[in-house]
This record gives C-alpha cells, structure tokens and sequence, in this order.
C-alpha cells in the first residue's frame, strides 16, 4: 500500500463507520415499524404540507399481526392511518418477550389511510418511496456529520 492510499483508506473506513454507526443508532428510539409507517403516510400525503402526529401506538394480535397506528393533524386536516405486519418468527426468543414487535416483519403487509386500504401496487410503491426517504436521509445526515 503507498503512503498516499493510507489517509484515503482511512477516511473511507471513517465514512463507513459514521455511516453505520447512524443507521443502527437513531436516536429517535422510535421502533423501525412505526418510523416507516410515518414515512409512508408522508409518501402518500406528499405536498399537504408538513404533519403533526397526535398519536402513534402499537399492538399485537398474538402470532396473527401487529400494528401500528396513527394519528395526525396538519394543513390538510386530520387523518389516521393503520399499517400492519406479518409474524415473521421460526421461533419464539427472550426478545420478544422484551420487544414484542420483533417477530413481526419489518414490511407492511397492509396500510389504511383514513380508513381505505392501499391496493398491493400502490402499497409496494408507497414502501419503496418510504425507503428511498429514509436512504436520502441517511445520506444527507452523513454529509452533514462531515461539514
């Protein structure tokens, strides 16, 4: 390795740490299921104008479901929406009896938006635009850690 490729190396391994280690660490608390609901609601209610959120809970049915639920207020008005997810366990572990949400998928198998269900095309549509959200966030956050 040259000394020139050494300080390069460094800063791309720097790069990557940073980046991982935002990604695995939030700071919200917030559970990666509710997170992407949120987003997803912002997908679909794109150019209403920014959303208060009233209300964000979960629960689960057992091995059958879980679901997040939300509520919110903006310049729009205000609106609920339900997206629900599939048990996803082989087993059952310790961590979910601490987190009960583990076992469930991290996709939505289903979405309500103010009480209408989102066809399965525009619910894929909607968790990719959702997805790419979250990765334009990621990367701008990293650059901002860099300025």
């Amino acid at each position: 390795m040259t000394p020139a490729a050494t300080p390069r190396l460094i800063h791309v391994s720097t790069v990557l740490a940073a980046t991982l280690a935002l990604s695995a660490c939030s700071g919200s608390g917030e559970d990666v299921r509710v997170t992407l609901c949120k987003d997803m609601v912002a997908v679909k209610l794109a150019g209403a104008g920014p959303v208060n959120w009233t209300e964000a809970t979960t629960e689960t049915r057992g091995k059958e479901y879980a679901a997040v639920k939300l509520s919110w207020s903006g310049p729009g008005g205000q609106g609920t929406a339900s997206c629900y997810y599939s048990y996803d366990a082989v087993d059952d572990t310790a961590l979910a009896l601490a987190d009960p949400l583990s076992p469930f998928s991290t996709s939505p198998s289903k979405m309500l938006l103010n009480g209408n269900a989102l066809s399965r095309q525009d619910l894929a549509e909607t968790v990719k635009q959702a997805m790419l959200k979250q990765g334009r966030s990621l990367i701008d956050a990293t650059k901002n850690a860099w300025k």
